[in-house]
């Protein structure tokens, strides 16, 4: 009987998940385009001398592997489940997104490319892609809704510091999914000196397979950590859930282990069953869009509707397809938490843990708080925490108004 894992393999091959998800979706100019990819990363990923480059960056610049960190205030607090950080906010540029940026600019590298183009929510996938681009050489121009770049001001300055230049997209909502079509339309422009170093898992084959291939790391080194530890595996991986790469990133080495409970976090925004939500896999219907067949929060016609977060990273208004997969298959469950809900995980973790984490990884906190106390003290967690939380602290005082000069 094949593992889900192998099942994913050859879906992969033809850029599928479960039943119909993933492929691609996309001009035919850009065809040729990511046949080479497809044909690079498929002879690079195996490659002895690609894997030691990508992991001495790894080590030595990313700053891997990430700290497992045993939270014994909030165990202790909720009274319930062992609870394990996964501590993503400690690598170099202070998220998972690094991970992603070193393997997709190597292979940039090897494919002769001289600049970087990406799209970013709350920036982070944009100051990696930005740090990594300074680190290599690399031209880099990163696209950020008008709508992020005014709440995230800082991580727009940080973007240019590193040589970037940052272009704020004022089409549609102004958000992810509007720098997302900018980045693409402009890749599609220009593809023959460009790499689009895609940070979710979405998108187009081979994306989503590759964005999976360099954030399994993440699960990776959690899977040797908490063994170390406690002699055995979680029960519960939890991860927060935009487009899906830390998540899936979270899950990937536990997906063949079904004693291991998958969960997924999406941004509610004011609750699942309002027009202001991101909550994809919970009210989603299956359509195309992004180069991909996956779940989307659209209308009746098919047109993509705005979607709501108070977390930049989390607003996009689709996943990847390998999560729709999971969650077809009753392999992962999916749920939502409100703004207010991480909110409170964001004071809670600051004063219980003495961590800033990032507004997207708050939601993954939040649901933690209330499966912890439902569980018993031999059952574990490992809640990833994808991000610090730096970049959210003066919109997090302005949500609660409290009024800082930044």
């Amino acid at each position: 009987m094949k593992t889900m894992n192998e099942d994913t393999q050859t879906t992969q091959q033809a850029g599928r998940y479960g039943k119909d998800f993933g492929g691609q979706y996309i001009p035919e100019t850009l065809m040729t385009e990511l046949e080479k990819i497809t044909k690079a990363f498929n002879t690079l990923k195996d490659d002895p001398d690609f894997k030691a480059e990508l992991n001495d960056l790894l080590i030595n610049y990313a700053n891997r592997p990430s700290l497992l960190y045993y939270a014994k205030n909030m165990t202790e607090d909720l009274g319930g489940a062992k609870i394990y950080l996964k501590r993503e906010d400690l690598n170099h540029t202070g998220a998972h997104k690094i991970n992603n940026v070193i393997g997709q600019a190597l292979l940039a590298k090897h494919l002769g490319k001289k600049r970087l183009i990406a799209e970013t929510g709350a920036g982070q996938h944009g100051v990696a892609t930005a740090t990594i681009a300074a680190l290599m050489g690399f031209e880099c121009e990163i696209f950020m809704g008008k709508e992020d770049t005014d709440r995230q001001k800082l991580n727009v300055y940080r973007m240019e510091l590193l040589g970037a230049k940052v272009h704020p997209v004022t089409t549609g909502s102004m958000v992810l999914k509007d720098a997302v079509n900018a980045t693409m339309q402009e890749w599609a422009r220009r593809s023959d000196d460009t790499l689009y170093v895609l940070g979710s898992a979405v998108g187009p084959a081979p994306f989503p397979a590759m964005v999976k291939h360099f954030q399994s790391v993440i699960s990776k080194e959690s899977k040797k950590q908490v063994e170390a530890k406690e002699g055995r595996l979680p029960d519960m991986v939890v991860a927060c859930v935009g487009g899906g790469s830390n998540a899936i990133g979270s899950f990937a080495d536990y997906i063949d282990d079904p004693s291991v409970k998958l969960v997924g976090v999406e941004a509610a925004g004011k609750g699942v069953d309002t027009d202001r939500t991101a909550a994809t896999i919970e009210r989603g219907s299956v359509g195309i869009f992004h180069g991909m067949k996956s779940l989307f929060m659209q209308n009746s016609d098919g047109q993509i509707d705005p979607v709501y977060s108070i977390s930049a990273g989390l607003d996009y208004p689709g996943v990847g397809p390998e999560h729709a997969a999971l969650a077809q298959a009753g392999r992962a469950q999916y749920v939502g938490i409100t703004d207010d809900e991480a909110v409170q995980a964001f004071e809670y973790i600051a004063k219980e843990e003495g961590i800033v984490a990032a507004i997207e990884s708050c939601h993954a906190v939040a649901y933690v708080e209330k499966i912890a106390p439902k569980m018993s003290k031999d059952q574990i967690i490992v809640c990833t925490l994808s991000g610090r939380g730096d970049k959210d602290v003066a919109s997090i005082a302005k949500y609660k108004g409290v009024d800082i000069d930044e």
